[in-house]
């Protein structure tokens, strides 16, 4: 431990700092929430709305998909509008034609400049200042904003039901007909809509940006940056300059310490150990992983298809039971529950290697409830997630069973509730493995570091048991990225850092030292960036400065580790010659090499491209985002489980041996098919959007006629190729894990026999 102690006391050190902070600015999101008022007035005293209807109206728009179909404050999906952007931008173009009517007696277009600007300067007046009186609760509106909130409102209700007039809009919007077909609960979506409006547009008390930190970007009312946005964006690319160089002033001299590798066994460790019963059980976790990969997969090219054809699939109407916002529900939520399972079955499988090579008792059976545990709460979730879209729920058990109308946290409460028991039972497993190998005499710092990463992955999934189905929206969204951010970002890559290094460790190709110092090392860079950069998700949230400045300041650190992944990839990659029987792992090593690739691309350089302030203000729900996503979600965590399974499979059925051209398939097509996705279609359709952000607003960037514009229909026909090209990839290391499982002998012709001899 003594050798060590420095790199543990700055990991503590690191994880009491940046927790501080995360739970210290947490307090200023609940203390500087938006107000929802607990009545909305008009001028002569009628009562508008009240907390419950806006509530009511939450719960509505949660029930028929929520961030799934559109955003609400840029989070969510990007076909339909924004529809806190598209609210504003309509409510106020209806102010101005009512205005322009009951002063000049014509219509808006017809003003002349003079009158349009003397028009424009009320709007922006009534608009931003804050009429909320906090000692009664009371929202006062004016008639004439009164007036333009119930024509905006109409329009919605029409939107959201079966209109034929609208019936173009709908497919435009992927929307399937009478999306919300109850008129009381389209009504109170509407008041829901005009809140997060309302908010976007009024200033807080005593300032002079909105309660969203003047987001989203609309002339009429001068929504712009604001110079804090500016400030801190300008210093985020400083320290991110001042970091990655202190890295590799750090990373240049730290290394002449290193020691030199040791000598490889002529045996592969790992393969001294006879298999488990627990081990040879993994094999259905293989199959779930490949089975939802595939699913998704397919279900990706359906999703993206619905941004051409809104309602059919290739002329044959779907909508009616399988909807763009179902579909790409289930899209993300497999993503999910197949990486998942992938690195719990990684820790099952290293449980009984820590354990000296034995099962605790009873672990065959855990690790065979765990498995129907997990197939029962994905069928439940996608279940209740198709009952709910179609309306068929009941209304007041959508959350609970149905949709919780939050991206990436989308399954219903009940499933959320038996998938984190399901995770927490995985921990237990885990530690009945882990624990009596820490009372044994030796270095036991990598081991405790993963059993801390294996901790933290059981329980701060936990995270999203602290809001519920009426949480006011600011809240949720601070607990919510505590699990997308957080938890995945964060944990997720500590445990997959500790766990690569536990197996090279034991499999003797690194010394212990090195791969110890090195996993505490990256853990606290890791965590460093990743605990308080949660806050970068949060600046438009309803949010303060102080929390833009933490989110700015820590989210350009988080870029900075990522620096040297590049060197990793070759540490990882040299591996394969290190010895003879290093060439049986090639394949998932190859997988592993990709992780590092995809990580400081898709998570660092796209990445950092969305983080400062004054470019998320532009970009923010835009496909830049989903550009992204794409890339550190699979590129980061779908290589990494999928290279876990490949690991798996290879130990489970020690007479496989890879068959190469497949898995050549597997590997460049999965890899081409995804940079194309991203740089013939989604990166670009997301920069001519980021044009029209900042020229016109984000009402326009995502709006019906610019979405639906000539060049940007070509780009997303284009993207059909590179998902054709990644199905390809996605079929073939699927096929790959079945055939390894039930026909190893199959897998290729030669090398069986040193396969065989190796585990004999």
């Amino acid at each position: 431990m003594a050798e060590y102690r420095r790199l543990w006391l700055i990991l503590i050190a690191v994880l009491a700092i940046t927790f501080a902070l995360l739970g210290y600015f947490g307090a200023e999101v609940y203390r500087a929430a938006p107000p929802i008022p607990d009545q909305v007035v008009s001028e002569s005293g009628e009562l508008l709305m009240t907390e419950e209807s806006i509530l009511d109206g939450q719960t509505a728009w949660q029930s028929v998909g929520g961030m799934q179909l559109g955003s609400i404050w840029g989070h969510g999906a990007y076909q339909a509008p924004d529809w806190t952007a598209d609210w504003l931008h309509r409510e106020l173009q209806n102010w101005l034609d009512i205005a322009a009517r009951e002063e000049f007696g014509q219509d808006w277009h017809s003003l002349s400049g003079q009158q349009q600007n003397a028009l424009q300067y009320e709007l922006k007046t009534e608009y931003r200042r804050n009429t909320y009186d906090d000692a009664t609760g009371t929202l006062h509106l004016s008639a004439r904003r009164t007036a333009a909130i119930a024509e905006t409102a109409d329009y919605y209700s029409r939107l959201f039901s079966n209109a034929p007039e609208l019936q173009a809009t709908r497919e435009n919007y992927a929307m399937k007909e009478n999306t919300l077909p109850s008129a009381e609960r389209r009504q109170q979506m509407t008041e829901f809509f005009f809140w997060t409006a309302w908010a976007a547009a009024t200033e807080r008390p005593d300032s002079k940006v909105t309660y969203t930190n003047n987001w989203p970007h609309e002339p009429l009312i001068d929504n712009k940056p604001s110079a804090e946005n500016v400030v801190w964006s300008v210093i985020s690319v400083i320290l991110l300059i001042a970091g990655v160089g202190g890295l590799v002033w750090a990373w240049s001299f730290l290394r002449k310490h290193d020691e030199e590798d040791p000598a490889a066994p002529i045996r592969d460790p790992l393969s001294t150990f006879a298999l488990t019963p627990s081990q040879k059980a993994l094999g259905k976790y293989l199959l779930l992983v490949v089975g939802l990969f595939t699913f998704q997969v397919m279900l990706g090219g359906f999703t993206a298809h619905y941004t051409v054809e809104g309602q059919s699939f290739y002329g044959i109407n779907v909508s009616e039971w399988f909807p763009y916002s179902l579909v790409r529900t289930w899209h993300i939520q497999a993503a999910l529950f197949w990486i998942a399972t992938g690195f719990l079955a990684a820790g099952l499988f290293l449980a009984p290697i820590i354990n000296g090579g034995k099962d605790p008792k009873f672990q065959k059976l855990g690790v065979d409830v765990l498995f129907w545990a997990l197939v029962v709460v994905v069928a439940g979730s996608f279940i209740g997630n198709f009952l709910a879209i179609a309306q068929i729920m009941p209304a007041n058990l959508s959350f609970w069973l149905g949709h919780q109308g939050y991206e990436f946290v989308d399954l219903g409460r009940l499933w959320q509730i038996g998938k984190f028991l399901g995770i927490v039972f995985w921990l237990v497993l885990m530690l009945r493995g882990i624990v009596p190998a820490l009372r044994q005499p030796g270095d036991k710092n990598l081991l405790a570091l993963l059993t801390a990463s294996v901790v933290a992955i059981g329980l701060f999934y936990g995270a999203g048991f602290f809001y519920g189905e009426r949480t006011h929206i600011s809240i949720m969204e601070y607990w919510r990225w505590w699990i997308v951010h957080l938890w995945v970002e964060g944990f997720f890559e500590v445990f997959a850092t500790a766990a690569l290094a536990f197996i090279f460790c034991s499999m003797g190709l690194v010394s212990r030292t090195v791969a110890t110092s090195a996993s505490l090392a990256s853990a606290s860079l890791f965590m460093l960036g990743g605990v308080p950069g949660t806050f970068h998700h949060l600046y438009f949230a309803g949010t303060t400065t102080p929390v833009m400045a933490v989110g700015a300041t820590f989210s350009a650190l988080e870029v900075v580790p990522l620096v040297v992944l590049g060197y990793e990839a070759w540490e990882n990659w040299r591996l394969k010659s290190r010895a003879p029987w290093m060439e049986n792992i090639r394949w998932p090593l190859t997988f592993f090499v990709a992780v590092a690739f995809w990580n400081m691309l898709g998570a660092g350089v796209l990445g950092f491209m969305i983080n400062p302030p004054v470019a998320l203000y532009y970009i923010q729900g835009l496909n830049t985002t989903a550009t992204h996503a794409h890339a550190a979600l699979f590129g980061v965590y779908g290589f990494l489980a999928l290279g876990f399974a490949l690991l798996i499979l290879r130990y489970i059925r020690p007479r496989l041996v890879f068959d190469e051209r497949l898995m050549k398939v597997a590997f460049w097509w999965l890899n081409i098919g995804l940079v194309l996705m991203l740089f013939t279609s989604l990166l670009p359709v997301g920069i001519i959007q980021f044009l029209a952000s900042a020229s016109e607003g984000l009402w326009y960037a995502r709006s019906e006629a610019f979405m639906q514009s000539d060049i940007l229909q070509t780009l997303r026909w284009i993207r059909t190729i590179g998902d054709v090209v990644f199905i390809v990839g996605a079929l073939a290391v699927a096929w790959q894990v079945v055939k390894g499982l039930f026909f190893p002998e199959l897998a290729a012709e030669t090398g069986y026999e040193e396969a065989l001899s190796e585990r004999n």
